[in-house]
């Protein structure tokens, strides 16, 4: 007989009511999903996941007894599960969202600041689609219960997908070194931390950060502002250069590549790798000839 497939457990947290009921009867609706309970503040959710663990959570910011910045810390620190901010705060650039994804949030849902309800049930194929990527991500130390979206053998294709034949005539090295980084959630501050140590002529970086779509090019705006290296978002194209960090978007494939001695990034769509998809940047980076 076939295996029953796990559903993804959601704890909701939110401090409105409308909000709460909204979100529960939009996530209840996708047959993969179980809405394991709401609570409307951080010491209710705490109690709550005292009895039961959920799989994800999506957390609201403003709140009564304890924000939800404060909360996520904690958890994070004591308890890692894969949480959704689910804020108006958390808009492309803020403060905030820096704070969110600093402190260990898998994802993003941006709630407008009126008609809140309507739009969350108008987004339900995209609010559901975030909570089973956040279910799939690995949040500290391991959790002793099965990944929720365990749905069986699964091909998955390799970063060979996206990389065209290699030509023979490659060079074997090239007279300049560049620099690869990757880090998953909760690595932005430890890359803050790597790259303010560095110095303004340390060879090209490119970097890989778990992060949500439309998010990776306010984290290299805020990095361009603490560190003595040039920090962008990668377009496609760009040359690898001394001085310079390149933060790969989030949702594409970026690869490196040669041409002559000189490295540049590819940035592309394409396949799933590895089950890298939406709102997640591909870590894949390659060089090949030119």
């Amino acid at each position: 007989m076939p295996v029953a497939r796990k559903l993804i457990r959601v704890l909701i947290v939110d401090d409105s009511a409308s909000v709460r009921q909204t979100l529960a009867e939009v996530l209840a609706s996708d047959p993969e999903i179980e809405v394991l309970g709401i609570a409307s503040d951080p010491f209710i959710a705490a109690a709550r996941i005292r009895d039961e663990i959920p799989d994800v959570i999506t957390l609201d910011v403003e709140m009564p007894r304890m924000d939800g910045i404060t909360f996520l810390r904690k958890l994070m620190a004591q308890h890692p599960i894969p949480v959704v901010m689910c804020s108006s705060l958390v808009e492309s650039g803020s403060t905030t969202l820096m704070q969110a994804l600093e402190a260990g949030a898998v994802d993003i849902i941006l709630k407008p600041k009126s008609g809140i309800g309507a739009h969350l049930a108008e987004a339900r194929d995209h609010i559901c689609s975030v909570v089973k990527g956040a279910a799939q991500a690995r949040v500290g130390r391991r959790r002793d219960h099965a990944p929720a979206t365990a749905l069986g053998p699964e091909k998955k294709l390799t970063a060979d997908a996206m990389l065209p034949p290699a030509a023979s005539g490659a060079m074997a090295r090239t007279t300049e070194s560049i620099i690869c980084m990757g880090a998953s959630t909760g690595g932005t501050e430890s890359l803050r931390e790597v790259l303010e140590a560095l110095p303004s002529d340390v060879p090209g970086i490119v970097i890989v950060q778990h992060m949500p779509e439309k998010f990776t090019a306010s984290f290299a705006r805020r990095l361009d502002t603490l560190c003595a290296m040039d920090v962008k978002e990668a377009a496609d194209g760009d040359v690898v250069l001394r001085g310079r960090v390149l933060i790969a978007p989030g949702n594409l494939h970026t690869m490196i590549e040669r041409s002559g001695a000189r490295y540049y990034v590819s940035v592309k769509e394409g396949p799933l790798v590895a089950r890298h998809g939406r709102n997640e940047s591909r870590r894949r980076v390659h060089h090949s000839a030119g």
